[in-house]
Order: structure tokens, then sequence, then C-alpha cells
């Protein structure tokens, strides 16, 4: 375990859809020997209907995957009993970014009464690494991974999604930020560019900072 890294107990790796989370939270565990804890999206039954039908389906996406990622951060509480430190591919917080984006207003003033009441329940990360890169790039990497439910994503709908992003890492509070610039820096996929990232992780010791050349970061 790195020396420097063991003091967090849970690392969230955030970002748009295309940002590389997965990838990144499978090296980065790998790389200072922390537990792993993936998001499970293809146990969404909506999700599929969701991505062809975003305004029929969006509640009970949402729904679900409030609940799921419910039992998966409380999860959490245990895996850190037999591990130093658990890299998570989300932060359960970002749940409602998604909502807030995606619902009507009825349906987000019913979806935010619980949320907070799940929220009041778990415990915020010890660091979250968010992944940025410009809507266009994070078009072209959804298209060449080539998930069939994915294509029908659009620019416009990257667009909002890192907007509501940086929206959401201006106030967010909850836990140290580190953003890193994923448009030219390739740490879920160079070798070199992830051992400088966890160089930077090992002597980040405020509140935010930035690694890389800035995309939007949403903070100064």
């Amino acid at each position: 375990m790195s020396e420097g890294l063991s003091r967090f107990r849970h690392i969230a790796i955030e970002g748009p859809i295309g940002a590389g989370k997965t990838t990144l939270a499978q090296r980065l565990a790998a790389g200072i020997g922390a537990e792993l804890m993936l998001e499970q999206p293809a146990e969404n039954p909506f999700l599929d209907r969701f991505y062809d039908d975003m305004k029929g389906y969006a509640f009970q996406t949402q729904l679900f995957f409030l609940f799921q990622r419910q039992k998966q951060v409380q999860a959490l509480a245990q895996m850190s009993m037999f591990a130093p430190t658990v890299v998570s591919d989300f932060m359960f917080e970002k749940d409602a970014l998604f909502a807030k984006l995606t619902l009507s207003d009825d349906e987000y003033r019913l979806y935010a009464q619980m949320h907070v009441a799940v929220a009041a329940q778990l415990r915020e990360p010890d660091l979250v690494v968010w992944l940025q890169a410009s809507p266009p790039t994070l078009l072209a990497r959804v298209r060449r991974r080539g998930v069939a439910m994915e294509q029908g994503i659009g620019l416009r709908y990257l667009e909002r999604l890192c907007d509501a992003y940086a929206e959401f890492f201006e106030a967010y509070d909850g836990a140290p930020v580190f953003a890193v610039d994923n448009e030219d820096l390739d740490p879920a996929n160079r070798e070199a560019d992830l051992l400088r990232l966890i160089a930077r992780l090992e002597r980040f010791d405020g509140r935010r900072d930035f690694f890389g050349t800035r995309v939007d970061v949403g903070f100064d």
C-alpha cells in the first residue's frame, strides 16, 4: 500500500461518461494495493430503455441507481475493515447530479426527498479524483468503445453533463477534490501518467488541486 495514500480510506473516481473512471479505478487500485469497488450499471433493468427514451425512463433509472449505490457505499464500511483503502469508480452524491439533469421538476422534487434521507446515512469519500475532458473527446471515446446502449448519446447531452459536473464540484465540500485533465494526460492507459498521478496524490494535502492543462476545472 502506498504510504502517502493509506490515509484515504475511500478514493472515489468521478467524471462524465467516457472520462475513463472504471479503467483508472482498476489501475489505481492495483497500483497502490487497494480494494476495488465498481458500479454495476448492467444490473439496472431500465438503463437500455433510458438511453432510447430518456424522459420516459429517467425516474425508474435514477431510483434503481439510488438504492443500488446506497447498498454499495454501505458495503464500503465492511470492505475498509480489511483493506486500508478502497477505490471506487463512483461517488454516491453524483446520483443527484444525474437526476437533476434528467428528471422533470416534479420527479426531481420526489427523488430529492428520498435522496436526502438516504445520503444522511452514508459517509462521504475521503478523496475524490475528478476526471475531465472536453465533450467532443468524450463523445469520440463513447463511440469508440461501442457499447450499444450508449450510441444514442449526443454531443449536447455530454455538454450538459460536463456543465453539471462543473457546477456540482464548484459547490461540493464533502471531501477533498483533485481534478485531472484527462484530455492530454491518460493515467488510465499510460503507465507514466499513472505514476505521476499517484505521486501528486501522495503529496496532496489540501482541499482542491488540479493536475494538467485546464479543461473545465469548476474551481480555482
